[in-house]
């Protein structure tokens, strides 16, 4: 099979033949028609994520397409299922934190003694056919294009996941700073839920397109989203601290700030601001991944509703490098997906 393989760390992506993986107990075969390229895929090719320690390298972790084989004692998927392999396959079972039977989400991968991360510990989806746990599947919607189911595995269902952790109320503004692959999306939601919602961002190229997704206002940082009247939730969906401790300029008392972008280089912090101490004004400080089966069931629901479109840039793989270039730079708009 062709696949996007990955020499060493740095190294740039190329189509190569590999062999074809077949399904093991508890496991299928999906022949992969569309798969994602998140930001974390450039993290891992950096080595900033740890390199994946199977050969060849093969990312991803949005890929979408049907089952074409089911491994020994499957019974919960069948050939010509249509399919996506989000981030999270699994987890050991056995690990003190396993015990807690927790439902699976992005919140094993840190916790878990031996998680199963797609793209990171097995091969990814970056490829004509992808292996994964049946159980770690989920089933898309009918009539869903898998160009635009793709980015939901990852980019919806953070963004969701992150809208469903803050906890808005009807009534409530909704901000989301960083407006990529998944501020873009998580725009859409909040505005399909009927909150009044503002983007923040420095790059005035993108104001016209954050209109058109659904913001009301688009300001640039924490003291535009002060003027503009602040909001009661912000969605850090960006990877920068540095601008998320920034934006809390613009949070109303009782507020929620969701950290669901990842910066790995620059701590968040909080302002030492004494005339308005966050102490004294009950707001609230909150991390969101994946966030859990039900709420990939509802992103891809909401996607296939036509309430929220993801906006894709699309590659025949032969083009992946400069797919993966364009991410890598910040240039997609806003999500690159590659079709096999």
């Amino acid at each position: 099979m062709k696949a996007a393989v990955i020499p060493e760390v740095n190294a740039a992506w190329r189509i190569q033949e590999v062999p074809t993986p077949e399904p093991g107990p508890g496991e299928v075969l999906v022949r992969v028609r569309a798969s994602g390229i998140c930001f974390n895929d450039v993290l891992t090719t950096r080595g900033i994520i740890p390199f994946p320690p199977f050969s060849p390298a093969v990312l991803g972790h949005e890929a979408a397409g049907e089952v074409v084989g089911v491994g020994a004692g499957v019974t919960s998927r069948q050939e010509g299922d249509r399919v996506g392999v989000p981030w999270m396959q699994g987890s050991c079972g056995r690990c003190d934190y396993c015990a807690r039977n927790l439902p699976l989400s992005g919140q094993a991968a840190f916790e878990c003694a031996m998680p199963r991360m797609t793209g990171i510990t097995v091969p990814g989806g970056q490829a004509e056919y992808v292996v994964a746990a049946a159980s770690g599947t989920v089933l898309l919607p009918s009539g869903l294009d898998y160009e635009l189911a793709a980015p939901v595995l990852c980019a919806g269902n953070t963004a969701w996941g992150a809208l469903r952790k803050a906890e808005a109320r009807p009534y409530e503004r909704v901000a989301v700073l960083g407006i990529g692959g998944l501020g873009h999306m998580a725009l859409q939601y909040a505005a399909a839920a009927g909150h009044e919602t503002i983007a923040i961002t420095r790059s005035p190229d993108k104001h016209k397109a954050a209109k058109e997704l659904g913001a009301a206002t688009v300001v640039a940082d924490g003291e535009g989203l002060e003027a503009a009247g602040g909001a009661d939730v912000i969605l850090v969906t960006g990877p920068s601290y540095t601008a998320a401790s920034d934006a809390m300029r613009g949070l109303r008392t009782g507020g929620r700030i969701v950290l669901a972008g990842i910066d790995g280089m620059s701590p968040f912090t909080l302002a030492p601001d004494m005339a308005r101490p966050f102490f004294a004004r009950g707001q609230r400080v909150l991390g969101a991944t994946h966030e859990g089966p039900d709420a990939l069931r509802e992103a891809l629901e909401i996607v296939a509703s036509g309430k929220v479109t993801p906006r894709v840039e699309a590659y025949g793989h032969a083009n992946v490098a400069d797919a993966f270039d364009r991410v890598a730079k910040g240039e997609a708009r806003f999500r690159a997906v590659v079709t096999y």
